[in-house]
């Protein structure tokens, strides 16, 4: 029992820092949380006498969870709700990969974009060697290739990522305009001007933890966001995943957000997360407030 206290406090100690390993690999801290538990699963599972090194023991484990989950076809990604505050100023071209994903905790949609292009392999080899700081002998175990092999993925992906185009988004200016003047006309209770931003098919689907809510047609959504009215007169611009988005804050309190869809000048889809527990841990007001 001892023995089992000891190794739950090394790992405790230890779970920072896989959490920002699987964090910065998956682009998701949910995903994140998810690598991270499986990991500690597979450690009570093993004989630990058998293990020299537990620091590079669990890295490996969480990576190569990581790198089950990145290549699984469910994975196609679902809204992550990436959330970063709206800033017109592009990231700049030159930037080192390496130093772009270790600025914070949370990869920015930027880099998570330009990591998408990568595949599985390659975002392991990079981020492991080049942000953490792990040998070639790690990245190639994690990997199940060669020590050559892993140096050579981790060398394309840096090729890949400085050279990267960012897929193709939602102009940012017209964006803006359209969540701009979103927000006024529900604020205003302007449903006219509502159903010339919807496109007539448009649908809203709204998490709000213990239920979930879809809302079919311009007509319905219209008069769901003049209902919503307030929460548009104290809501602030964001990008959500890349997407433009709303954080609608009460009382200095983040209470949901809103992410669009646009094709071309109308609004096709709304996906709005009210969780309360997932829009805290998303920490939005530590950057809008």
């Amino acid at each position: 029992m001892t023995d089992r206290r000891m190794l739950a406090r090394r790992f405790e100690s230890e779970r920072p820092r896989l959490h920002a390993i699987a964090t910065r690999l998956l682009g998701s801290p949910a995903d994140a949380d998810d690598a991270v538990q499986e990991t500690w699963l597979r450690l009570e599972r093993v004989d630990v006498d058998g293990i020299d090194n537990l620091e590079a023991w669990l890295t490996t484990v969480v990576s190569r969870v990581s790198l089950d989950l990145l290549r699984a076809p469910r994975r196609k990604r679902e809204h992550s709700w990436q959330v970063e505050p709206w800033r017109d100023e592009p990231v700049a071209p030159e930037a080192d990969p390496a130093e772009l994903v270790a600025q914070s905790d949370q990869v920015s949609v930027a880099l998570l974009v330009l990591l998408e292009t990568l595949s599985p392999a390659e975002r392991i080899a990079l981020v492991l060697h080049d942000v953490f700081g792990r040998s070639f002998d790690e990245v190639a175990d994690v990997l199940d290739r060669s020590p050559e092999a892993a140096r050579q993925l981790a060398s394309r992906a840096r090729r890949r990522v400085r050279g990267a185009e960012s897929p193709a988004r939602p102009d940012r200016d017209r964006g803006r305009r359209i969540v701009d003047a979103w927000l006024i006309a529900a604020r205003d209770g302007d449903v006219r001007a509502l159903l010339e931003l919807l496109d007539d098919g448009a649908v809203l689907r709204a998490d709000y933890g213990t239920t979930v809510q879809l809302v079919d047609g311009a007509q319905a959504i219209a008069g769901q966001a003049v209902l919503a009215g307030r929460l548009a007169a104290h809501s602030t611009p964001v990008l959500i995943d890349g997407r433009p988005g709303v954080a609608a804050i009460m009382h200095g309190r983040v209470v949901s957000i809103m992410a669009f869809e646009l094709d071309g000048d109308r609004i096709v889809g709304l996906d709005v997360l009210a969780d309360p527990a997932r829009v805290e841990e998303l920490a939005v007001a530590s950057f809008i407030s």
